[in-house]
């Protein structure tokens, strides 16, 4: 019963990661029907449509089709403040995938449905199953598949909000000597989005899109500060507000906060420093010391046992 057991767990995070990984690599958000058509305007050999949609990948053909299905039907009953908030934190993980919640809902139910019923048909395998702690686990596995997908997008999150961190003051000594050399500050973030390609120069660039679409920069900015929830971008924005409406000079401003975020990023390093002896102790104790007396203590313990067996014996 327990290699089973074993063997359905492995299977069933297996299938899981697979699941999640397919689902989560859609391609950008185009019109596929475009797409072919335009593919098979541009084919130099008569060739049909249905060669065309054969030749695609089996994910585009069949999976995604289905997760969108499924995320169509999920949403009929999900709140509207819901799928709002799960918006909110794509937003705030950079749209991976180019996801929108209705395929983010569909991946989570596949997955806790497709984990539920991997881990039903291990268990029906094994010879004299129990079928109370069967369902049991299988209600465990299921309530995990369906916060794995959340999982997966609060460590995206994380990680994004961290490189926008560590960015921050880089970006902002290049906007101070953009302004200072006499470019405005649209002009500035320009410069910024053309040398950097990371999370946070892209983030200005859809700022400066959505200026050139008719957006005040003071929505703009504001909205971009809500998309990343970083308390640093946050501060920033405030400050470069506050200094336009005022009247201040923006390469004044710029230059404070520079020095600000370097300071903070400098408090930061110093925190992380204090903590790691702290946090090395529980490895330590628990992977390192071990071995060590092992290694120490493991001839004495060997000696003194052959020492206690010749006196038994010699006695």
């Amino acid at each position: 019963m327990n290699l089973f057991i074993i063997i359905g767990l492995v299977v069933v995070l297996v299938g899981a990661a697979v699941l999640v990984l397919v689902g989560l690599r859609s391609p950008e958000a185009k019109d596929p029907l475009q797409s072919r058509l335009a593919e098979f305007g541009s084919r130099e050999r008569p060739v049909t449509l249905e060669e065309i949609e054969m030749s695609q990948p089996f994910s585009e053909r069949v999976l995604l089709p289905i997760i969108r299905s499924v995320g169509q039907m999920t949403t009929r009953f999900t709140p509207e403040a819901a799928l709002e908030a799960t918006q909110h934190k794509l937003d705030l993980a950079g749209n991976p995938g180019n996801l929108d919640p209705k395929m983010f809902m569909a991946i989570r139910i596949i997955a806790s449905v497709g984990l539920g019923f991997v881990l039903l048909l291990a268990f029906s395998l094994a010879p004299e199953p129990n079928w109370i702690q069967n369902l049991g686990l299988t209600g465990l596995f299921v309530a995990l598949g369906y916060y794995l997908p959340e999982l997966w997008l609060s460590s995206k999150i994380t990680r994004r909000q961290d490189e926008v961190v560590k960015a921050l003051p880089d970006a902002l000594d290049l906007l101070t000597v953009c302004v200072e050399a006499g470019l405005g500050f649209d002009a500035a973030l320009g410069k910024l989005t053309e040398k950097w390609e990371n999370d946070l120069a892209l983030a200005f660039g859809r700022v400066l899109q959505e200026v050139r679409l008719g957006k005040t920069r003071r929505e703009a900015l504001r909205d971009m500060s809500y998309r990343l929830d970083v308390p640093d971008v946050t501060s920033f924005i405030a400050a470069v507000l506050q200094a336009e409406q005022l009247g201040v000079s923006m390469g004044k401003i710029l230059r404070i906060q520079s020095d600000q975020m370097r300071i903070k990023r400098r408090q930061r390093a110093e925190q992380k420093a204090h903590q790691a002896p702290i946090k090395m102790l529980f490895p330590m104790a628990l992977l390192i010391f071990p071995t060590i007396w092992l290694v120490l203590l493991g001839p004495a313990v060997l000696l003194l046992k052959n020492s206690a067996l010749s006196g038994i014996l010699g006695g």
